[in-house]
């Protein structure tokens, strides 16, 4: 033994021996842009004498940008792999090995002679690779072993074969959405799904499929396909350098991807947003993206592409949430740690969904962390929120359960201001999901969500709403290339408004909307050229449209009740992705939608040819339970092209047709606790809107700085607006004040972002138009002369600049500046006197405007240390919300005071907020 090792030894000190004396002999000044790593050796060794030796595989994709000046080669090559998990060892002043995780030992242990002749029969052994790290223990580096997939059976005709399996987070097994599967040559690949699912066809053999998400590292894994088979894959973290070395391996989906007019955001570029009172909120992060606005500050809802606010879908892991907000719009309804992303889609909205004119947003959930217990906290100065999640069964059953509160009645009764301080305003959300694998081909997914707002102003009418939510999911794989996910759930929203002020006008008003829902959702992957979706899915709306009943016992209110409406909306839908080539790329699907108005209830038949009013009312139809009473029904198209340049620049084309049968009866330009849903019926047709848009995208330094520009055009059908001076709430005969409007919309977005260095954000530039026009001959007045007028969400012009500059990995600042034309608004320009009763003249409908909008925000963001084994992780947020503290207008109103009207200008906060925020996770 003791002869085995002195052989040893020399062979060591003959291949490992550091002469440091002659590599300094020689300083190395260069360049490097992009450069790949075969092209950075070949440049070093012909300035410098020396020799790589490397696997070319593992850094095939590992690009360097880097200048060097008068550097070593040591300070070189530790610039080039710092936070990486290559190393390098130099040896015979001209030999230089590079690793990945594991780095070559260039010298012997202490001692090790002595130890060896001491004890020769010690068990210890002489590692010659050191662990890296990032893993304790690397026995076998998952990227060098050689996977074997399916059964080989030489009878088999086929030459193709399917590898399907699941993307997860290494730290908690959380699936990884939209994560990069794919191969370089030949060039195909595929996303993972929501669930972290992928299904790849290949032809047999050996080959490197390579995995990329954002966020995660990169890796790859050799694989013999016989057949068939499985893989499950773990990514870990990326720790990116605050220096200049990129590593470009991931294929960005803004370019590759067929989708357009989609954005998605995942909760660490979520977070990273400066917002109101230091509290993450998702729908102020939706409003910093191109084409997206707000009517007003603290307004909840937001516009799309010149749609209305009630246009736009928003699902909560499928659940349909029909008030996205808290506390008067100043929080959206979603506990950000409970949330893993966001996707926004504003054009080319995939067949799945219907149901609304404008967007989709589809907030997704966590699945919770099956490896260990752990959660999160936070207090601000107006909420407190507490995470846990956790596995039930390590690997098969793990839950998330969220809930936030707010403790803001205290900052409104210590205001000195006697009109607020017997103000209330409280507001409390909770979130549970639970994931459970059942076997290798089904999982079932459950999810929670309540939330519920109340307040008052100066002890007056108490406001209440609450969104209530439930759904079941079960997921069963058939095989490798087909699968479906069935969904059921019911959906509920309520508001109340009550007052006992005046005890014998004691009333309260509620309005309720309950929503059934199924949907079934298959995906069969027939091959990489061709990608189908297809499903069903069924709502079944209920809407209490008002109730007004006295309050007290010495109430003399009368009872007042609309009556109670229900319909049927079913699709049936299937799309189908084709790869033409590498470079063209086809979506095209079909969507059709049934929807039935069921009885029972009465409905009023007008007189023809005559504006519709209480006084045309000829005759009442009444309709039995469950009798159909209208059916409408259409197809509706979905087209999207992409054809790629290069590897890093695209165009895209899509069309697409929608329908909505629900409509939102507002007085208000935002949504309010007080707005009405209505469905439609014989007498209130569906909207109708269709899109066409075209993009061009292109990405930069590899694949750092994402640029991209679209143009759209959209036409709208049936869009209600509103007669002068409309009656909305317990209107029995609500068709009589609502007018049919058709609308035209037009804009082009402008984006640049940056997603990696020490400085990333985004800068967005929206122009867009809205106009209306009123085509109803039913309606009984004209609206600007029968011509074009701005909708009251028109806002020309959008900026929006988010930025984030990182100092250190534990301190970074954040800034956010947000500025927009105002909103249009109808404005008195004089006053009359008519037979004695003064009167006011009106403008044309939304022909001036509200002062434009300005606000920057900043935030300073202090991480606590990152020890890995360190149990409590804690952050600190300080910021200033409206840094500038402008008085920015909400809206513009008027007042008659002593005969003359005067102009106010209302604003939501007209002064510099400062906030402090403490979160921690354990």
């Amino acid at each position: 033994m003791m002869h085995l090792r002195s052989v040893i030894f020399s062979l060591f000190i003959l291949l490992f021996a550091v002469t440091a004396e002659g590599q300094n002999k020689k300083l190395i000044t260069a360049e490097f842009n992009n450069e790949s790593f075969d092209d950075f050796v070949r440049t070093i060794e012909t300035i410098y004498p020396c020799q790589f030796y490397y696997d070319t595989a593992e850094l095939n994709n590992y690009n360097v940008t880097l200048k060097a000046n008068q550097l070593t080669i040591h300070q070189l090559l530790n610039r080039v792999f710092n936070n990486t998990f290559f190393h390098f060892a130099i040896t015979d002043e001209t030999k230089i090995f590079i690793t990945k995780r594991s780095a070559i030992q260039t010298y012997l242990p202490k001692n090790f002679l002595d130890k060896s002749i001491k004890d020769s029969s010690d068990n210890d052994e002489f590692v010659l690779f050191e662990e890296s790290p990032e893993k304790e223990v690397v026995k076998v580096s998952l990227e060098n072993k050689l996977f074997e997939i399916g059964i080989k059976n030489n009878n088999s005709n086929s030459s193709k074969a399917t590898l399907a399996g699941y993307v997860r987070d290494i730290k908690n097994g959380e699936p990884i959405a939209g994560a990069s599967i794919y191969l370089d040559n030949p060039p195909i690949g595929v996303n993972t799904d929501k669930f972290g699912y992928y299904s790849l066809t290949l032809s047999k053999g050996r080959h490197i499929i390579k995995i990329s998400s954002a966020g995660m590292q990169n890796t790859s894994r050799q694989i013999m396909l016989n057949g068939d088979g499985k893989l499950n894959i773990e990514l870990q973290d990326f720790v990116a350098s605050l220096k200049t070395i990129v590593v470009s391996t991931e294929k960005r989906s803004n370019v590759q991807g067929l989708q357009m007019g989609a954005v998605k955001l995942n909760i660490r570029s979520i977070k990273q947003v400066p917002v109101i009172f230091g509290e993450t909120d998702i729908l102020k992060v939706v409003l910093t993206l191109p084409g997206v606005t707000s009517v007003g500050e603290a307004s909840s809802g937001f516009n799309v592409r010149g749609g209305s606010s009630d246009q736009n879908l928003i699902l909560f892991n499928d659940a349909t949430i029909y008030n996205p907000s808290h506390l008067f719009g100043f929080f959206s309804a979603f506990n950000p740690d409970v949330v893993k992303g966001i996707d926004l889609y504003k054009s080319a909205i995939p067949e799945k969904y219907g149901g609304r004119l404008s967007s989709v947003l589809d907030v997704s959930v966590k699945d919770g962390n099956t490896k260990k217990w752990s959660g999160s906290a936070g207090i601000g100065p107006l909420t407190s929120k507490f995470t846990i999640e956790g596995p039930i069964v390590n690997d098969k059953t793990s839950i998330v359960f969220g809930g936030r509160t707010t403790y803001s009645n205290w900052i409104l009764h210590s205001l000195p201001n006697v009109a607020y301080n017997k103000s209330d305003a409280e507001f409390y959300d909770l979130n549970l999901h639970i994931s459970h694998t059942i076997n290798l081909h089904n999982s079932i997914y459950l999810t929670g969500y309540i939330s519920n707002d109340n307040f008052k102003l100066n002890n007056d009418t108490t406001y209440q709403y609450s969104n209530k939510n439930i759904n079941l999911k079960w997921k069963h794989i058939f095989n490798n290339q087909f699968y479906g996910v069935v969904t059921a759930g019911l959906d509920h929203y309520q508001y109340a408004v009550s007052s006992t002020y005046i005890p014998v006008n004691g009333y309260n008003l509620s309005f309720a909307i309950d929503q059934k829902n199924f949907r079934a959702d298959f995906n069969y992957s027939l091959s990489n050229k061709h990608n189908f979706n297809f499903g069903f899915n069924a709502i079944n709306y209920q809407i209490n449209p008002g109730s007004f009943t006295p309050l007290g016992q010495q109430s003399l209110v009368v009872t007042n009740t609309v009556p109670k409406e229900q319909a049927l909306e079913s699709s049936l839908y299937f799309g189908d992705q084709i790869n033409v080539s590498s470079k063209l790329s086809v979506n095209a699907g079909l969507r059709y939608t049934i929807y039935n108005y069921l009885g029972p209830h009465d409905i009023y038949n007008y007189a023809s040819g005559v504006p519709r009013t209480v006084n045309s009312i000829i005759d009442t139809s009444y309709y039995g339970s469950g009798k159909n009473i209208k059916t409408y029904q259409s197809p509706e198209i979905r087209v999207s092209l992409r054809y790629a340049i290069s590897d890093n620049e695209s165009i895209k084309l899509s069309y697409n047709t929608l329908r909505q049968y629900i409509h939102m009866l507002s007085n208000t330009t935002a949504i309010s606790p007080t707005d009405i849903w209505k469905l439609s019926d014989p007498n209130i047709k569906p909207q109708e809107g269709s899109q066409i848009a075209m993009g061009w995208y292109k990405n930069y330094k590899s694949n750092t700085i994402e640029t991209s520009v679209e143009v759209y055009y959209k036409t709208l059908n049936n869009y209600m607006d509103y007669k002068s001076g409309a009656s909305l709430v317990l209107n029995h005969h609500i068709e009589t004040e609502v007018i049919n409007t058709k609308g035209k919309a037009y804009g082009i977005e402008f984006l640049i972002k940056k997603t990696a260095g020490k400085l990333n954000g985004w800068l967005s530039y929206t122009f867009s138009r809205t106009f209306l026009k009123q085509d109803d001959s039913l309606a009984g007045e004209t609206i600007n002369k029968g011509n074009y007028y701005p909708a009251s969400f028109d806002k020309p012009n959008n900026v929006n600049f988010i930025g984030n500059y990182r100092f250190s990995h534990r301190y970074s600042i954040s800034s956010n500046l947000v500025y927009s034309t105002g909103r249009p608004i109808t404005l008195p320009l004089a006053t009359f006197n008519l037979g004695g009763a003064s009167g006011l003249y009106y403008s044309d409908r939304n022909a001036y405007r509200i002062p434009d909008y300005f606000r920057m925000d900043l935030s300073v963001n202090i991480d606590g240390n990152h020890k890995i084994k360190q149990k409590i992780h804690n952050s600190w947020s300080f910021g200033v919300y409206n840094l500038t503290a402008r008085q920015n207008a909400y809206s513009v109103y008027f007042v008659n005071e002593n005969g003359k009207i005067q102009g106010y200008q209302l604003s939501i906060f007209g002064t510099a907020i400062p906030f402090i925020t403490y979160n921690l996770k354990f």
